[in-house]
């Protein structure tokens, strides 16, 4: 991965295009806990390639190319999410709602992700889905390790809390069901 991200420093197209086909599943998943919305996740992936190219030069390790590109990532969301608020205030009409229908490897999960505050949701998506250690983490978000920590924890015991809930309504429908019959 080092070589490919020094032959695109180079302004090796091919190696370039290389190096997102390699990242596209783990920027979607990141732009996606962050966003929600289908076609904010697939501009904020177009803007952040589209950067990434422009900028690949102001790199000055390549072995951080992937926090880098992440990094770039989660500006650009932010940046979508300002844009959102700014025009949902300015006419005043309810934001579009995520499709349910969307396609998802894993429907449940998304689900108790999405019971998370983005705070708590980006962090579990960053620590368990994209591998990133805490103090990773911690540079990417520009926050303490600590509050890493701590957020992880509380996004744990929140999710453990919804899970029980959910399977305690799935349990008493199922033996509802069954006295039925």
């Amino acid at each position: 991965m080092k070589q490919l991200v020094k032959r695109a420093m180079q302004q090796d197209t091919d190696a370039f295009l290389e190096l997102m086909e390699c990242n596209t599943k783990d920027m979607y998943k990141v732009a996606k806990a962050i966003l929600k919305n289908e076609e904010d996740v697939a501009d904020a992936m177009q803007e952040t390639i589209l950067v990434c190219f422009e900028k690949l030069d102001t790199l000055q390790h390549p072995k951080y190319f992937k926090t880098w590109l992440i990094r770039i990532l989660i500006n650009t969301c932010n940046d979508i999410i300002r844009q959102n608020q700014k025009e949902y205030l300015m006419s005043d009409v309810y934001p579009e709602m995520a499709d349910p229908n969307s396609v998802t490897s894993d429907l449940e999960l998304v689900e108790l992700l999405n019971t998370l505050d983005e705070k708590y949701r980006l962090i579990v998506v960053l620590y368990y889905v994209e591998g990133f250690k805490i103090s990773e983490i911690s540079q990417l978000l520009g926050i303490n390790q600590n509050t890493v920590k701590t957020r992880l924890s509380r996004a744990r015991k929140s999710l453990k809390k919804e899970y029980e809930e959910v399977n305690l309504v799935k349990n008493n429908l199922i033996q509802k069901v069954s006295e039925r019959i």
